[in-house]
């Protein structure tokens, strides 16, 4: 009943709670309360109160016009490489992934100033529109990010370990990209796009350090044990505010517009995690979990076998089904077979998450796909030509991270040591 309804387009917090529905009226022997029972505990949880702020958070930032300040500081630190504004796209990604939480937020946000850039400095627009769709993925490895924040309620994983576990993939996705672009840069004879200069590199980083402070506030807070996650969004809302304020970029229309949008698109999240509950209720009830890790276990105990088979899975699982969507309805199941194996959850959240950030760039359900069509102005099926070949670096770092576990829990095991 859940396939049928996705695959008639039903939403998937109607799909994942339809179906279970259907189950408790057929058992008999459960209360129809325990549906809405289950949705409410479901969503009633702390760590999920970290989805509007860091969304909030987000949208602020972009308001208060601290994106150009982030493309001019990367632009002096690297623009002087060949093929310059390609690395600058990246750089700049990545330090608004330390803002953002959402690859979505990224390619809308930053995505209409890089494109607009590199189009104009004479680079093609299916190569622009292409880094600028791949280094949007980092935006939720690197802390913060919305998936893993789902993911850590639906796992009941440690959301802060979750966070500086995908800070060394997403520097990984980075340097894989810079390394694409390189490759172009020589093929194409891309030009350098600045001389590197120390007086504007330190002007750059002048003007852009409100902004930079933003990751630091939140990921150093996380480290330190100063913030929780939660706590970590409510101080980048806070900061943010003020940056507004003191730019004199927000007043209270914009302010309230934006309010409005952060708390449609948490109602949508917070829909698809209760109808998950329930869902992964009826699962558990049934014995489903136990039963399909006990099915895979039988084929093969090999763990990197096993491992290859459940990224094969999800690659394709990201190119039919919405990121949160694909998170609530996987994660109950294909965690007691990681667990079997000996797979920390942590490490496994890392992967599930980067296999989903490669799905944004995949048709026909790519989210980044949609939102570059929009901001280039540029037909679907020519946006997906060009991004092809940037999903194979991503591709490497997934396979990389999934079998060399340190890449993902060395961090996480010396700053949550105690």
């Amino acid at each position: 009943m859940l396939f049928f309804l996705i695959i008639i387009g039903a939403p998937i917090a109607i799909a994942l709670g339809g179906s279970s529905a259907l189950w408790v009226y057929l058992s008999k022997s459960v209360p129809d309360f325990t549906i809405l029972h289950r949705m409410v505990m479901g969503v009633d949880s702390f760590p999920l109160l970290a989805i509007p702020f860091f969304i909030l958070a987000g949208s602020l930032m972009n308001e208060a016009g601290l994106t150009s300040q982030i493309f001019n500081f990367a632009k002096a630190v690297v623009g002087w490489l060949p093929g310059g504004l390609g690395h600058v796209n990246i750089g700049a990604s990545i330090i608004f992934a330390g803002m953002s939480g959402t690859a979505v937020a990224d390619a809308g946000g930053l995505g209409t100033i890089e494109i607009k850039a590199m189009t104009d400095a004479g680079y093609d627009i299916d190569f622009s529109v292409a880094i600028t769709g791949a280094s949007s993925t980092i935006g939720p490895i690197i802390p913060p990010s919305l998936p893993m924040v789902i993911y850590g309620v639906m796992a009941s994983a440690s959301i802060g370990k979750l966070f500086i576990a995908g800070f060394i993939p997403g520097l990984l996705m980075g340097l894989a990209l810079a390394v694409m672009v390189a490759y172009y840069a020589h093929k194409r004879h891309y030009p350098r796009d600045a001389k590197f200069s120390f007086k504007q590199l330190g002007v750059s980083f002048i003007e852009g350090l409100p902004a930079l402070m933003t990751p630091v506030i939140i990921i150093g807070g996380i480290a330190s044990g100063i913030f929780t996650p939660t706590e970590a969004a409510i101080a980048s809302v806070v900061y943010a505010l003020i940056l507004g304020l003191v730019y004199r970029t927000l007043n209270l229309k914009k302010l309230i517009a934006v309010s409005m949008e952060t708390a449609e698109t948490t109602a949508v999240i917070l829909l698809i995690v209760a109808g998950a509950s329930i869902f992964a209720w009826v699962l558990t009830a049934n014995q489903v979990t136990e039963k399909f890790a006990a099915l895979v276990l039988g084929i093969t105990e090999n763990k990197y076998l096993l491992l290859l088979v459940i990224n094969i899975l999800l690659l394709i699982v990201g190119c039919f089904m919405e990121t949160i969507a694909s998170i609530t309805i996987l994660t109950p199941v294909l965690l007691p077979v990681v667990i079997k194996l000996g797979i920390d959850p942590i490490h496994f959240g890392v992967i599930m998450v980067l296999n989903l950030m490669i799905g944004l760039l995949t048709p026909p359900v790519g989210m980044v796909l949609f939102v570059l069509t929009r901001v280039a102005k540029i037909p679907f099926d020519r946006i997906v030509r060009a991004t092809g070949p940037f999903i194979i670096p991503l591709v490497i770092v997934l396979f990389l991270i999934t079998y060399f576990e340190p890449l993902c829990m060395w961090l996480p095991r010396i700053l949550f040591a105690k």
